[in-house]
């Protein structure tokens, strides 16, 4: 059973750490923010020169706003965790009577946290400066957002047990996995844009669905519901597959030793 308090605390100690250090707070709204100035600022000049009738707005900074989202919800998990990386903190959590099903869950919700302070910098900016209205994307932003934030949850996760298995040094894989992926996500273009064997791949990760549903409604298509409902499966099974192989991994951490290295791996 999951204790509500001890969850919270992991939360409370992510909250305390931002509050005894701005500067880790600070990435949360610049990254966000120069991401959107950028693409703003390109959209803007693509619109200067395309076809009359043809905006660029929501097609280009609505893409980048989705995947910045993507991207903050997935480094909200990872990040958190690599806190009790620098720290040398694990074995103080797994000493408690803290489970890895409660510490999971904090990351989670520290994730949620985070995110939505994100994604809350980058509407005002897209609305206020580059004029960027959601209502273009209809009820469907919320099914887009939701199937974003839990495949970002899923890979947020995933990239915690890399790091737990193979050490702080494996933390360079975690940061650039969204790059990795955004060629197959086809962020900025059609999936039938891609080779034959990266489409294959681009219709395993839940994203793909994801813009190319958000391509479809801002040129006055239609987006099937079915396509939808099966990235948000691919995201909730991910999130399962995820969550398992953090708990293999740590039981093997404990079971070998391998966490009271990690952790004198980690002072040296």
């Amino acid at each position: 059973m999951i204790s509500s308090r001890r969850t919270a605390a992991i939360v409370l100690r992510q909250l305390y750490l931002m509050r005894g250090s701005p500067v880790r707070v600070l990435p949360i709204f610049a990254w966000v923010a120069v991401d959107i100035v950028l693409w703003g600022f390109i959209t803007r000049y693509l619109n200067t020169i395309a076809s009359p009738g043809f905006d660029f707005v929501p097609v280009l900074l609505g893409a980048i706003l989705f995947w910045d989202f993507f991207t903050r919800v997935m480094h909200g998990v990872s990040g958190a965790f690599l806190e009790d990386v620098w720290s040398h903190n694990f074995l103080n959590l797994f000493a408690s009577p803290l489970s890895i099903r409660e510490y999971v869950c904090g990351l989670v919700l520290t994730s949620i946290a985070t995110s939505a302070l994100g994604l809350l910098t980058m509407v005002v900016l897209a609305t206020t400066v580059f004029g960027l209205s959601f209502l273009v994307y209809g009820l469907m932003l919320v099914p887009f957002l939701l199937v974003l934030f839990l495949f970002g949850i899923a890979l947020g996760i995933f990239a915690s047990a890399l790091v737990l298995r193979f050490g702080p040094a494996s933390e360079w894989i975690v940061w650039p996995i969204p790059a990795f992926l955004s060629p197959f996500a086809a962020v900025f273009y059609p999936v039938s844009t891609l080779p034959p064997w990266m489409q294959q791949i681009s219709r395993l990760l839940p994203p793909s669905y994801v813009f190319e549903g958000m391509r479809a409604i801002v040129s006055g298509g239609a987006h099937r519901g079915t396509t939808l409902f099966l990235s948000a499966c691919l995201a909730v099974l991910y999130i399962v597959l995820a969550a398992w192989c953090f708990t293999r991994i740590h039981r093997h951490a404990v079971r070998t030793g391998l966490l009271a290295r990690y952790s004198a791996e980690s002072t040296g």
